[in-house]
């Protein structure tokens, strides 16, 4: 069975729907039931004195929607059924009576035969118990033509937008006419397209729902995941994000002047990272096409569970004319993603500030020597990297080979001139800028140290030196620590009887290191595990140190 974070799958959307409510405030479930409501919005009956009241719902799996979009300017009630299976007629029914009164009620409804019929059946028992109740379905689906060939347009993360809106224009007092036919255009204007990287597994199955191919992508799915309306290969983030535009671009027949409303969503299991590249990607397609985007959302919205894809959906501004004031009205949804970057020309860019030194500045006269030095080092990195990088995942986080070699190419695109204190500043900007991590500033500091304690002579033993001290009072550390030091150190010991004999006293510190527990940096966390492999940051230091003797 898959692992996951649950107790009893026969309990997990009660469970669930508990510590929504346990974390958003104003709200309460149902006893014995999977139905969330607003505590300010409980009727007594058809006759009690409240506004509009929005219910959605559907299957469970697709959280924050629907429980964590009951709050003030969204909706006063969600009613949940198992993972991926609509709710009952009789819960929907209970979810209506529970927060419907004099103002009545809209259900906005996921186009899917089983949300339609129970939703459907729900509202026309209510209306004979004397309640107000209308129905607006959201089929946003592009993926999916819009005939008789299935069973129509899904709804996609879409229906979101149309919460947010509908929402707000019930929360200022809108009219129960006036709250259907805005969220009818937003349901009718918004198109969304999804695709899907790997599977989810629901709660107690052993099997994903769907056989996604290692090097596949699922291109146009809906949210229960099953498999996409075509596969594809694999690709850069630019060309699948791409596709969904482009799929929702032409099925809305959006052209060059058109402004939108873009919402980036998450399927569930697609970290931050990805999903904002996939939403810079969206937005230079767009305005690639002379389409502005007015508003641009992006976060985990309507998910699959833990299945890693995204989905972008597109409303053209003009629907409503109140539109993106809705959209900006405040609401306590803690599924919401916040206001969103509102009116996005393109992306700005400032430019970096000035440095008080810069490598083009006090050049002296060149030297060679110093210059071929750091060369060979760089290479030595470069041809390093995959070794360091395998060691450093075996005690660290596996970024050591790469965020050196990064250094070094770098440097060797754009290698300077001058004496050697400004080559070493030079290099320790290069080193500060590109490598970042723990090594960034760390050598950073001692080229500069190092820089300063040269020369004009050429004192490598004293730059040596200097450095080591440099990266001992930045880090913290000292030799049997298990870090860089313990080649460092040694070999700057040892550094005035000649490079040979500082090359060999670095190597012996970095093959101790392979008996030491670390006290420093990531390895720390480790413990006894780091035993038996040698400290990758000594190694580095071996790496470039026997390089400057070739």
């Amino acid at each position: 069975m898959a692992k996951k974070l649950i107790n009893d799958p026969l309990e997990v959307v009660r469970e669930s729907m508990e510590g929504v409510v346990l974390t958003q405030p104003g709200t309460a479930i149902l006893r014995d039931r999977t139905i969330v409501v607003r505590r300010d919005r409980l009727s007594h009956g058809p006759n009690t004195d409240l506004p509009v009241a929005l219910i959605s719902g559907g299957g469970a799996g697709h959280e924050p929607a629907h429980a964590g979009y009951v709050a003030s300017g969204m909706l006063t009630a969600a009613v949940s059924g198992g993972v991926f299976s609509s709710p009952s007629v009789d819960a929907v029914l209970d979810g209506i009576r529970a927060v419907t009164g004099t103002g009545g009620a809209l259900l906005i409804v996921k186009s899917y035969t089983g949300d339609r019929l129970n939703f459907g059946l729900a509202a026309e028992l209510a209306r004979s118990e004397g309640y107000d109740v209308r129905m607006v379905v959201v089929g946003d689906d592009v993926a999916l033509a819009d005939d008789d060939e299935n069973a129509g347009r899904r709804g996609l993360a879409g229906t979101v937008l149309v919460h947010k809106t509908a929402g707000a224009l019930a929360e200022r007092g809108g009219s129960l006419d006036d709250v259907t036919a805005l969220a009818q255009a937003v349901a009718t204007g918004v198109g969304t397209m999804g695709l899907g990287l790997t599977p989810c597994v629901v709660p107690g199955s052993d099997e994903p729902g769907a056989d996604i191919a290692e090097d596949g992508v699922e291109l146009g799915l809906g949210i229960h995941g099953e498999p996409g309306v075509t596969s594809i290969d694999m690709a850069p983030a630019d060309d699948l994000a791409g596709r969904l535009v482009d799929g929702v671009v032409q099925d809305r027949g959006y052209e060059s002047g058109a402004h939108v409303v873009a919402l980036i969503n998450s399927t569930g299991g697609t970290p931050p990272m990805e999903l904002a590249i996939v939403a810079r990607a969206a937005v230079n397609l767009l305005q690639q096409k002379g389409i502005r985007v007015d508003r641009l959302y992006q976060g985990l919205v309507m998910t699959s569970l833990e299945m890693a894809g995204c989905s972008v959906s597109l409303l053209a501004t003009d629907v409503h004319p109140d539109l993106l004031t809705l959209l900006d009205a405040p609401t306590a949804s803690i599924g919401w993603p916040s206001r969103g970057a509102s009116d996005v020309p393109g992306l700005v860019q400032v430019e970096v500030p000035a440095a008080a030194w810069s490598p083009q500045e006090e050049e002296g006269v060149d030297d060679r020597i110093c210059a071929g030095g750091i060369e060979r080092a760089c290479n030595a990195l470069l041809a390093a990297e995959e070794e360091l990088t395998l060691m450093d995942k075996v005690v660290g986080d596996g970024d050591l080979g790469t965020a050196l070699a990064r250094g070094a190419r770098s440097w060797l695109g754009e290698p300077q001139t001058g004496d050697a204190r400004h080559q070493l500043r030079a290099l320790a900007a290069v080193v500060r800028r590109e490598v970042g991590g723990t090594s960034g500033p760390l050598y950073a500091a001692g080229l500069l140290r190092a820089a300063e304690a040269v020369g004009a002579d050429g004192d490598w033993a004293a730059a040596l030196q200097a450095a080591s001290e440099g990266v001992q009072e930045l880090g913290g550390a000292k030799a049997g620590d298990r870090t860089m030091v313990d080649a460092l150190a040694p070999a700057a010991t040892e550094a005035t009887a000649g490079l040979g004999a500082a090359q060999a006293a670095a190597r012996r510190g970095a093959d101790a290191t392979t008996s030491q527990v670390a006290r420093r940096g990531r390895s720390s966390y480790l413990g006894d595990r780091v035993k038996g492999h040698p400290d990758p940051g000594a190694v580095a230091v071996t790496v470039w140190l026997d390089a400057l003797s070739d």
